[in-house]
């Protein structure tokens, strides 16, 4: 009934199993991949026809995370999954982004992959599983395909590169960086560091490469068995050939002068007009206009590649390790905790930093279990960024894989929660786009975060690194355009600060680039990141002394856990007391980390000083500030310490013969006292007689008294 093969690889210390054949048979490609416990079904399904007018190549990578493969139940009213959570759509794009660049130039027939998570052990991440059962249902399903594409993470634990390691030693590492890739070279690479050398990182992704080349073998032997007849893919007709070459012979010229302009918007309308006019030059010739609109694409693109690898100078005049020029501001909103605008050339980030507290934090519901996150970094781009009109809603997979990479740059750089009790929410709204709004975001979080007063040991900045790559020799280029990401072969950003990198991701558009190619951007991107710091400290070089006055005010202090339940109170009632109270917002961990947020010092100093009274023990020979709850014949109860009472003995009321309580004190009565010692039962014996009532002065000598020797004493501390 089934016919099934398998492939099973030992990788990295642990099996790899590749299957195929029994589930999902309908599908063009369907494998089964564990590593582990770790089960991922992936699957690949291509239409078998295009659709008319289809000038791009439609592929859709669908990466889903089921709760029952962590042995959990969704939460939420509907208790089944829904929309893709942050995490997938991340995912989703790391799959996508190796796979992409190695389809053919002239496929257009639309293809799905789909990505399941059957079952998570905790230990190996589904990521890498997902990425690499895509690529092998990719090989065997006769769609046209040139991989397949291996993945590894790599870490540095102890100054070691380690090779996949477990999430568990995740937790450890100074790097996570995740490289995909074939045979041949590298494609992808996605990584956060702590201020890795630029060397360091390029072991890591050499590292990573080699060590999944044996998972690239394995699924080249299980597609000798059981991958499905190729597709036949058309080459370009004569007539297409005949056109193309009209095309150029018409368009070189017209295009050239376009891009001789330099402002973005003169120059678009001079690429629309050439256009136009060649266009119109080849319907004279009675020739397919249609059939020559995406042959308009491949001419941009060698009129612009050939300038830069012919002269050496860019679309804007640039050389190709010139950064644009540079306006950092910071404080440009007065409301604001911290604020910044960073202008490089064309492209333009407003970046606004907030800080809030605990009851801010994020709460991540994965399959690893509920997390919180104290750092959010969201990322919108609007239409009017680019000077068009459309559809503004919820964010997409382009905002949301954006964001998390400047959120990589920025987070090893924060203050542990022990140091910056605070939570950090960061907006970057781009108001202009010519290239790298994703790096520009970065430098201008760097910015707003040092205007609010957040400690950030060093600054960080951003670069985008582009490549044009032909048989004739290569230009790597610096803090890239626009048209030069979308007609060049690589996007390299890189983030980090004067002393290494903490963010790097690469995406390569052709099938592979060198070490070689590789070293000399990091090198080059290392010059243009300690430019683009150095413009940026014209503004700020360093957090603000203090948070924003705008900011509430956050304290911190630890108790003994076993003061938790008193500062709490019988179903919250103390710690709901002390906020009403105080009018500051009290948060309490089960370690006994109290987290005070207040918008005044006073606010803060009420709560503070209620919380103290109610753990402090009470000290033999200390004076405390007092108030009478109780009278009795045989004296009178004192609250002292927070919800602490003790005794004064009507002998201890004042000197001489006390007749009746109320002849002293009644209650209500603010009072003086002084504590002489624990009764049997460990309760407070207090005296007024040896205390100055006005003054609050300890007269115990001048009365002639002494205190009362205790039956029993305790421990003060």
């Amino acid at each position: 009934m089934f016919n099934y093969f398998r492939k099973e690889i030992e990788w990295a210390g642990r099996p790899l199993v590749l299957e195929t054949g029994k589930i999902a048979r309908q599908a063009d490609g369907a494998v089964v991949v564990t590593y582990g416990d770790t089960v991922v079904l992936c699957t690949a399904v291509g239409a078998k026809t295009v659709k008319p007018g289809q000038d791009f190549f439609p592929l859709t990578v669908n990466y889903q995370e089921k709760s029952y493969a962590a042995g959990r139940i969704p939460g939420g009213f509907f208790k089944r999954e829904g929309r893709p959570s942050e995490s997938e759509t991340l995912i989703a794009r790391l799959i996508d982004r190796p796979i992409r660049p190695l389809f053919p130039d002239n496929f257009r027939n639309e293809v799905q992959i789909t990505a399941t998570v059957l079952s998570h052990d905790m230990e190996n991440d589904p990521a890498l599983v997902a990425l690499i059962g895509c690529s092998a249902a990719l090989t065997l399903s006769g769609i046209p395909f040139y991989g397949p594409v291996g993945v590894a993470r790599v870490g540095r634990i102890d100054g070691e590169l380690v090779v996949n390691p477990t999430i568990a030693q995740m937790k450890e590492s100074a790097l996570d960086l995740v490289v995909a890739g074939t045979s041949e070279g590298v494609l992808m690479v996605e990584s956060e560091a702590s201020e890795l050398s630029e060397d360091v990182m390029l072991e890591a992704v050499t590292a990573g490469h080699d060590s999944f080349q044996p998972v690239i073998d394995a699924i080249i032997d299980l597609a000798e068995h059981a991958a499905k007849q190729p597709w036949d893919l058309e080459g370009p007709t004569k007539e297409q050939i005949a056109l193309r070459k009209r095309v150029e012979k018409i368009g070189t010229k017209l295009m050239a002068d376009a891009y001789k302009e330099k402002a973005k918007q003169a120059r678009y309308e001079k690429i629309a007009s050439a256009k136009a006019r060649i266009v119109e030059g080849l319907e004279e010739e009675g020739l397919d206009v249609e059939l020559a609109k995406p042959m308009l694409k491949e001419l941009e693109a060698q009129v612009v590649r050939g300038a830069i690898l012919k002269t050496g100078l860019r679309i804007d005049g640039r050389d190709t390790k010139t950064v644009r020029p540079i306006v950092s501001e910071v404080g440009i909103l007065p409301r604001a905790h911290g604020s910044a605008l960073f202008t490089r050339g064309e492209t333009q980030a407003l970046v606004v930093a907030t800080l809030g507290t605990t009851q801010d934090e994020q709460i991540i519901d994965a399959l690893e279990g509920e997390y919180r996150s104290n750092f959010m970094l969201h990322y919108n781009f609007p239409p009017y960024s680019v000077g068009e009109c459309g559809r503004m809603g919820s964010p997409g997979r382009r905002e949301i894989g954006h964001g998390k990479l400047a959120w990589r740059a920025i987070h090893p750089l924060l203050p542990g929660k022990d140091r910056f009790p605070y939570t950090v929410r960061i907006v970057s709204e781009i108001t202009e786009s010519n290239g790298s709004s994703s790096m520009a975001t970065v430098c201008g979080s760097s910015l707003a975060l040092m205007d609010a007063g957040v400690p950030l040991p060093r600054p960080v900045a951003g670069i985008a690194m582009g490549l044009i790559k032909e048989d004739r020799g290569y230009a790597v280029l610096s803090d890239i355009l626009g048209d030069e990401d979308h007609l060049g072969d690589m996007d390299f950003k890189v983030a980090g600060t004067e002393a290494g990198i903490t963010a790097l991701q690469m995406d390569i558009k052709i099938t592979s680039i060198t070490p070689e190619i590789m070293k000399v951007a990091l090198e080059q991107a290392r010059d243009g990141r300690i430019h683009i710091l150095g413009e940026m400290a014209k503004a700020i070089d360093e957090g603000r002394e203090g948070v924003s006055r705008n900011a509430p005010k956050i304290t911190t202090m630890t108790i003994a856990k076993e003061k938790i339940r008193d500062v709490i109170g019988q179903g919250g009632k103390v710690i709901r007391e002390i906020v009403e109270v105080s009018g500051a917002k009290v948060d309490i961990n089960d370690e006994g980390v109290i987290t005070i947020a207040a918008s005044n010092d006073e606010q803060a100093q009420k709560a503070i000083s209620r919380i103290e009274g109610i753990v402090a023990e009470p000290e033999i020979g200390r004076i405390y500030d007092g108030k009478v709850v109780k009278t009795a014949d045989f004296g009178a109860f004192v609250n002292f310490l927070g919800p602490r009472d003790g005794l004064v003995h009507i002998s201890e009321l004042t000197d001489g013969r006390v007749a009746k309580t109320t002849d002293v004190v009644k209650q209500g009565d603010a009072v003086k006292v002084k504590v002489v010692g624990f009764d049997d039962r460990g309760k407070v014996k207090l005296s007024m007689r040896v205390v100055d009532q006005e003054t609050g002065a300890d007269i115990s000598e001048s009365v002639g008294a002494k205190p009362s020797r205790p039956s029993r004493q305790r421990d003060a501390d």
